[in-house]
């Protein structure tokens, strides 16, 4: 695959938060590779909510990057011609939503991403994998995963693993309230 500069993402101006708002879902090859894209993709997507915290944005974009990577390491969506979907949305005014979608297990894999538990200190302390999980508890407010689609003969067919955030504006004010909240 070339390596070709990506264009950038149009400009936007920035809208306030609201409940129910969504972004665009955005499809990905399940090559790490595309790891830089999902981050600068979702940074694109932020910046287009007002006031959003600079500190909730780097928080949300490394949460992205440890899904993809799971994704991509884990599912069928790290082989030839996998892909692994990321969405973006508002469930509520004050809190972001952040999925990614897989292609399904592989038969080597755990059908359901969980953070291991069954490692000593020691263990933990040497090891080089198996942080990623660890890391999106203590950062979201919230996370899980699910099938995809939650009937038995579709088992398989993927996984969402998803996270929410609670959303603090910076400098976003009320109507008619003159202050910063």
């Amino acid at each position: 695959m070339p390596i070709v500069p990506r264009p950038r993402a149009p400009f936007h101006t920035p809208t306030p938060p609201f409940a129910g708002r969504r972004w665009p879902s955005r499809v990905y090859s399940g090559e790490l590779a595309q790891a830089a894209g999902v981050r600068e993709d979702l940074r694109a997507d932020l910046f287009r909510l007002e006031g959003l915290c600079p500190d909730l944005a780097d928080t949300v974009v490394l949460c992205a990057s440890e899904m993809f990577a799971n994704a991509c390491d884990h599912s069928l969506s790290g082989q030839s011609g996998g892909r692994v979907v990321r969405t973006l949305s508002m469930p509520a005014a004050w809190t972001l939503c952040l999925s990614v979608v897989d292609d399904g297990a592989r038969a080597e894999a755990p059908t359901c991403p969980q953070i291991p538990h069954q490692r000593t200190v020691t263990e933990w302390a040497e090891s080089e994998r198996g942080r990623g999980l660890l890391l999106i508890d203590h950062l979201a407010t919230s996370w899980g995963s699910r099938a995809v689609v939650d009937f038995p003969f579709c088992a398989g067919l993927g996984t969402v693993v998803w996270a929410e955030f609670a959303f603090t504006a910076t400098a976003v004010s009320p109507a008619g309230s003159g202050g910063v909240r």
